[in-house]
């Protein structure tokens, strides 16, 4: 597996060998150990598995006192994957990096405890697969608007997003709650 640094602190992409041949492929998309290597040392807790259509926004959410880190990665379609900076201590706080994933590729990205994501699906159908390194805490959970522009994410629209009630009620960076203790 090739791993890089992503444009933010901590935030890793993750690009694994695929062999393949006349019956199919074959890669190891999770690694504990090589994953060790990188300073990944949090176990991961929880599988999450999500089904869009295109033009649904997820996010940008995040969880305060549980504090997710998460390894992602699309197994059918593609969609457009988003984390932005949460820790006031960090030099990138506030900037945001964003990919395309998509199952054809296999790409995968890691981001770290103390940062907000999202996604868009750009493909008619997606289905993203994520690994947590907390449990879900609805009682901790918040959501950054999608569109704030003082974070000025540069979502590859086609038109407007489907969102969700809570994804709509999402509240700008600068009222948000924020990670003061990581980094």
């Amino acid at each position: 597996m090739r791993i890089v640094h992503g444009d933010l602190p901590g935030l890793l992409v993750l690009e694994p060998r695929v062999f393949g041949d006349s019956r199919g492929f074959f890669f190891e998309s999770y690694n504990q150990n090589t994953l060790r290597q990188w300073g990944i040392v949090l176990p991961f807790v929880q599988d999450n598995h999500s089904g869009s259509r295109k033009g649904v926004l997820r996010g940008l959410h995040y969880q305060v006192g549980h504090a997710q880190g998460k390894l992602i990665r699309v197994v059918a379609g593609e969609v457009f994957d988003v984390a932005v900076d949460l820790r006031t201590k960090s030099p990138a706080f506030g900037r945001w990096f964003g990919m395309i994933l998509s199952a054809a590729e296999r790409k995968q990205i890691y981001i770290p405890p103390g940062f907000a994501h999202g996604f868009l699906t750009v493909s008619d159908w997606a289905e993203v697969l994520y690994k947590t390194t907390d449990f879900y805490a609805p009682e901790c959970e918040r959501c950054i608007i999608w569109n704030d522009p003082d974070i000025g994410i540069d979502w590859p629209l086609e038109c407007p997003p489907t969102l969700s009630s809570k994804d709509s009620e999402g509240l700008p960076l600068s009222k948000a709650d924020r990670y003061e203790d990581l980094f």
